[in-house]
This record gives structure tokens, C-alpha cells and sequence, in this order.
């Protein structure tokens, strides 16, 4: 079968041919034992959606313990050069290399191919065991900072001569009023206009392209007024200058209610809702922890900085239940470039025991094929999912959670969800 690659239209979007090759990174630890159950949902599902007019050639690339073995470095430059030359890849969890001058090997990629956009969709599957009463009320799409925040490694360790210079500077030149003791370790926050209103910008016309009622910027501005209280005002001023007639901002409420009173302002978020404008509004980081937990129907698309959406995703994943079942993508809307990923770790000490859960896998694969148009076979992927989940095979982390579930292999459930596929196909016709 004749394969060709993603290419690039005119006008900024993607030009996906019917035969299309993708890179994939297998990953380490359980990795390998996820990607082959997975790639044989998402060979099932492109096949059964378009009776062979289309399919995909999986094509892989190293990057983690195997690229290390193989070319003795943990991210090749061949790796992230054919990622671009195809626009899009997947890849299975990697395992932050002990030395090597690499902190993250996530990091690196997303840094590599500036995907400023961390996106995390949160449902629940029903029949998914969950540690709270009403789980079906969350349906979030996180959009996280990638590029900035304290994951830009601008750090400097306690008792260090680096470290020292950076306390004498803010001491002696910023008068900073803090006791820096020799212990005291150093790191930076950065927080541009430009990276916060790229990050809004996109989760905006995601709001509006889904048709979603609301885009929330949590922050912790209250207390980080020039970061994290810029990234809420940059926000806002992106909602109010560029999308003023699709969006009604919690800013613009506040500012009406000063002028004009609560009865005017009210009336205004009333016809904003009602006309089906995207409500822009903004809580604060702590408090939206507990909301999820309390009002999680009042949210649907969140935009905030890094290390609040590291937070707060794996928060919303526990809640639908567990990070085993959380799909991720880092994407840049701006160049196209976009790599899907499992959210989770590499859980070295079960490799190779065919019993992990590979839904974060898969279900990033759905993501996949939804940003590339391919909106069939996700679809059949979703549906065939949540039908192996009723009929409660699952793999031992819901098992141990469930009763009267049936255990199985990774590599059953991976079977269980092709049979699905073909049997929710011939219904639907």
C-alpha cells in the first residue's frame, strides 16, 4: 500500500492524504506492551470505517531507553526531524534519563517543536469505577502552557556559586526584601504575553469550533500578580479584543456591575448565554481543585498555566477514574505540528506482563485521528471502548476497584475493543 505524508495547505491547514505514514515512539516500561494492543484498535477501526479507502502506516522512531541502546542518545535528532516532516506522531510513556543532560524527555519534545498547547480531555467512560458520586458531570478539555512556567528549568541549588549570584543580584540590585540563607535554592518563573495569549487564543476558538459554553483561565493571581495575574488579564484582554463577538467575559461583567449595577450586568451574561456566546471567566487555582469536585458542570474548556494544569489534570483524571484512562496531545495550532501521547509512567516494574490498562494510549490515538479529520474512526474507537467497559473486561487497575468484573490481559482488552468495533459497525448500518 502506497503511503505519503501530511503536507501543509495554502491556507494553514493540514492536507491529509487517504494513505498516510505516521511516526510512533513505542516508549519504555510498559510502553511496548500498550503500543501493540493499541495499534491493533486503531488498524481495526480506520479499517472498519472506510473499508480499505484509507489506512495508516505506523512508522517508528526512537527516543527513550531504545534510542539510547540503539544510537547512545535518548532523543535523536532524526527522531524530532521526522516528527516535523510528518506533522504529527504518538508515542508511549518514556523514562526521564538518569543523567545526560536531559531533564524531561517530554519536556524536550514539546520544547524541540515549541507545542505550546498541552491538551487533556477528561470524560467518563460509564461503568469506570470512580472515587466520587457523580463522575458523568465531568467534561473538561484541559489547554496547558507547555513552553513556560517553572518548567523552563531556570533553577540554581542551594550552596552553589551560581545560586549565590543570583541572591546577591536580586539583593543588591532589585532590593528584593528576602533573607537568602547560603541553603536557599533558586528557581525562575516565566510567564511571556506572547505564550499566554497563543495558549488562550487556542483554547478560545477550540470553545467555539466545539460549540462549548464556557473557557475558564485559572491562575494564581491573587498572590503572583506579574505572572500568573498577567496570564488571567492577557486572557481576558484576547477574549475582548479578538473574539469580542463570540465571547462575553467575566471581566466585562465586574466592569458593568461598577458602572451600572448587578441588575445590567446580569441581564447582559443572560443574552450573552442565551445567544450562545462563549462565557470567558476565571477562578482561582485552588478554588477550581475544589470546584471540580463540587460543580464540575460548570466548566468545560480550562486554560492555565503549566504547573497548574500538571495539577489539575491529573486531579480531573482521578476523578473519572485514574490516569490509566487520561489521553494527552501537545500541539502547535499555529504550525500544525502535534504529538499524542499516554499521560502516565512508564511502570518499569511491569513491563512485559501483557496487564497494563492501554486506554490512555488509545484513547490519544482517538485524538489522533480527530485532528486529522478521521473523525469515523475515532468515533467507532470511543463507542467500542465504552461497550468493553459495560460489559466490565477490564485490566486489574478497574478490576481491583470493580465487582463482578472479568480481568484481563492488556492485550484481551485490546482484542475485546476490535470485536467491539466490527460488531458496533454492522449495527450502525
Amino acid at each position: 500500500m502506497a503511503t505519503t505524508k501530511i503536507t501543509k495547505k495554502s491556507d494553514g491547514t493540514l492536507e491529509v492524504p487517504d494513505r498516510v505514514d505516521i511516526p510512533f515512539i513505542i516508549g519504555d516500561g510498559i510502553g511496548p506492551d500498550l503500543w501493540h494492543a493499541a495499534v491493533r484498535v486503531f488498524d481495526a477501526a480506520v479499517e472498519t470505517a472506510y473499508s480499505g479507502t484509507r489506512g495508516v502506516s505506523w512508522k517508528e522512531v526512537l527516543a527513550g531507553e531504545k534510542a539510547f541502546d540503539q544510537t547512545g542518545e535518548w532523543l535523536p535528532q532524526a527522531t524530532i526531524d521526522t516528527i516535523r516532516d510528518h506533522y504529527v506522531g504518538i508515542k508511549g510513556p518514556l523514562t526521564t534519563p538518569i543523567g545526560g543532560g536531559i531533564r524531561s524527555l517530554n519536556v524536550a519534545i514539546r520544547k524541540a517543536l515549541d507545542l505550546y498547547v498541552c491538551q487533556r480531555p477528561t470524560r467518563w467512560f460509564k461503568g469506570v469505577p470512580s472515587p466520587v458520586k457523580r463522575p458523568e458531570l465531568v467534561d473538561m478539555v484541559m489547554f496547558r502552557e507547555n513552553t513556560e512556567d517553572i518548567y523552563t528549568g531556570i533553577e540554581f541549588p542551594a550552596n552553589s556559586e551560581d545560586g549565590s549570584r543570583v541572591k546577591d543580584f536580586l539583593q543588591h540590585e532589585m532590593a528584593v526584601d528576602f533573607n537568602f540563607t547560603p541553603d536557599t535554592a533558586i528557581g525562575i518563573k516565566t510567564v511571556s504575553e506572547t505564550g499566554s495569549k497563543r495558549l488562550i487564543r487556542a483554547a478560545i476558538n477550540y470553545a467555539i469550533e466545539k460549540n462549548l459554553p464556557s473557557v475558564t483561565l485559572v491562575h494564581k493571581g491573587n498572590i503572583m500578580k506579574f505572572t500568573e495575574g498577567a496570564f488571567k488579564n492577557w486572557g481576558y484582554e484576547v477574549a475582548e479584543t479578538e473574539f469580542s463577538s463570540h465571547t462575553y467575559t467575566w471581566s466585562h461583567w465586574e466592569r458593568t456591575k461598577a458602572e451600572h449595577g448587578e441588575l445590567k450586568a446580569n441581564s447582559e451574561l443572560k443574552a450573552a448565554e442565551t445567544t450562545g456566546k462563549v462565557i470567558v471567566k476565571d477562578v482561582i487555582a485552588d478554588n477550581f481543585l475544589q470546584q471540580i469536585l463540587l460543580n464540575p458542570q460548570d466548566y468545560s474548556v480550562i486554560a492555565t498555566l503549566n504547573l497548574n494544569g500538571d495539577y489539575i489534570s491529573d486531579a480531573l483524571a482521578a476523578i473519572v477514574g485514574g490516569i490509566g484512562i487520561a489521553p494527552g496531545a501537545n500541539i502547535n495550532y499555529q504550525t500544525g505540528y502535534a504529538v499524542f501521547e499516554a499521560t502516565h509512567g512508564t511502570a518499569p516494574r511491569f513491563a512485559n506482563t501483557d496487564s497494563m490498562n492501554p486506554s490512555s494510549v488509545i484513547l490519544s490515538g482517538v485524538m489522533l485521528f480527530e485532528y486529522i479529520g478521521w473523525s469515523e474512526a475515532a468515533s467507532l474507537i470511543v463507542r467500542a471502548l465504552q461497550d468493553t467497559i459495560l460489559q466490565k473486561k477490564v485490566t486489574v487497575d478497574f478490576f481491583n476497584q470493580m465487582t463482578g468484573g472479568e480481568l484481563v490481559k492488556t492485550s484481551e482488552f485490546a482484542t475485546a475493543i476490535v470485536d467491539k468495533i466490527k460488531v458496533d459497525f454492522d449495527r450502525s448500518i
